[in-house]
Formats: C-alpha cells, structure tokens, sequence
C-alpha cells in the first residue's frame, strides 16, 4: 500500500503540464550541452568546419567575393 501511495504521489506531482514544461527545457539543455561538447572536444575539426560553413554563409549574404 505504501509503495502504491509513493506511485500515486510521484504520478501527480510529475505528470501535470507545469512539470512536462521542466522536462522539456531540461531535455533542451542537455541538447544544448552535447552539442556544445561535441563542438569543443573534436580537437577543433567540428569547431573550424563550422566557423568555416558561417563564414560562406556570411560572404553569400553579404556578396563577397
């Protein structure tokens, strides 16, 4: 009975919209973090390839040469 009241207590507190929008951000900051540690630990190859591809994208708006 007592783990069944546990059970109940954890289903209402973390199954309203309130606590779906706290997992949704959270989800989103790990998100954030692994690509962010994606970026800094290729030892600089992912780091340059993308300043590299913002770089064509910047001269592509902007009509460079």
């Amino acid at each position: 009975i007592v783990m069944l009241e546990i059970l109940n207590y954890l289903r209402v507190r973390y199954m309203d919209e309130k606590a779906q929008g706290i997992v949704e951000y959270a989800l989103l900051l790990v998100f954030v973090v692994g690509i962010a540690s994606a970026v800094l630990l290729t030892n600089g190859d992912l780091y340059n390839g993308i300043i590299t591809a913002f770089g064509k994208v910047k001269k592509a708006l902007t009509g460079e040469a």
